[in-house]
């Protein structure tokens, strides 16, 4: 019997989805940093054995968003419980409980599909400060199994792919079986660029930041690859803070990007990178659409 589906990775901003995607297939696909929302778009990662295929979702962090892409993102996270055969909802074993994930659980009761708690982090705590953590979701939800693991360390991750398994149900294979994602390789690119940007920025500048690929040519001949893309920003003086002193700012965020790019396509990088100012953009529902935040 061949079994397949999707799994929706949900929970509240820098709970470790991305680092528990990344751990599950074996690769970095998701882009990761410790500052909250790292992630704006769904990411799908694909799981392939001789007898299953899992299709993870990565989606943003869930939380009481105010702006016009803060709400995007809710929404993206919130409208995949609709399409997926299980959800995971991660929470950290060392910071308990709070009002956002009120909200998850909320949005999770008209969801239909069977939800899994896994606690995340355990690497952090004394597992036995875990008991009480797991009385106190019991007694929000449901839940059809508590798993505890660490998304850093993979303590407890091949259990959870266990249970998963165990519980898809008969399907197709619906990606290829050398498919790990369905995301394009411009989109990959532009978030590599804005994962450096998270790294080697501070305050509002990450926040105020959106990754365009312009122009992604193979040279399949040389193994290269040439890539232009565009940062814009909301301000000026974000523009003087990215682009730093003689250059130097953009230089470096280009040069890590660059590094990171040649390990995922496995081809040289020549990358060129712009900024330009589109002032508001986060709340200019023109320019949330163009950048692939919009409805």
């Amino acid at each position: 019997m061949f079994k397949s589906g999707f799994i929706a990775i949900a929970g509240r901003p820098n709970v470790g989805k991305s680092t528990l995607l990344n751990k599950i297939l074996g690769e970095k696909l998701a882009i990761t940093s410790s500052k909250p929302q790292t992630t704006r778009n769904r990411i799908t990662g694909i799981l392939n054995s001789d007898d299953a295929q899992m299709v993870f979702l990565d989606t943003p962090g869930i939380h009481r968003a105010n702006t016009p892409l803060n709400r995007f993102m809710v929404k993206t996270a919130t409208s995949t419980f609709s399409e997926v055969d299980l959800i995971l909802l991660l929470i950290e074993a060392d910071r308990g409980h709070n009002s956002d994930d009120d909200l998850i659980i909320e949005n999770l009761r008209q969801a239909g599909a069977p939800v899994y708690l896994v606690i995340n982090k355990i690497d952090r705590v004394d597992k036995l400060k875990l008991l009480p953590l797991i009385d106190r979701f019991r007694s929000l939800y449901d839940f059809r199994e508590i798993v505890p693991v660490s998304a850093v360390t993979g303590d407890g991750v091949d259990r959870l792919l266990e249970l998963i398994r165990e519980a898809l149900p008969e399907g197709p294979k619906y990606f290829p079986d050398d498919s790990f994602t369905d995301n394009s390789e411009r989109f990959i690119a532009a978030e590599i660029v804005r994962e450096k940007i998270l790294m080697l920025t501070h305050k509002e500048i990450p926040y105020a930041t959106a990754v365009t690929v312009e122009a992604f040519k193979e040279d399949e001949e040389k193994n290269l690859i040439r890539i232009t893309a565009t940062i814009t920003v909301e301000k000026d003086s974000q523009k003087g803070i990215l682009i730093g002193k003689g250059g130097k700012m953009l230089k470096e965020i280009g040069t890590q990007a660059r590094i990171e790019m040649e390990k995922f396509f496995a081809a040289k990088i020549f990358l060129e990178l712009f900024v330009r100012v589109r002032k508001d953009w986060t709340k200019d529902s023109k320019w949330l659409k163009e950048f692939g935040y919009g409805d």
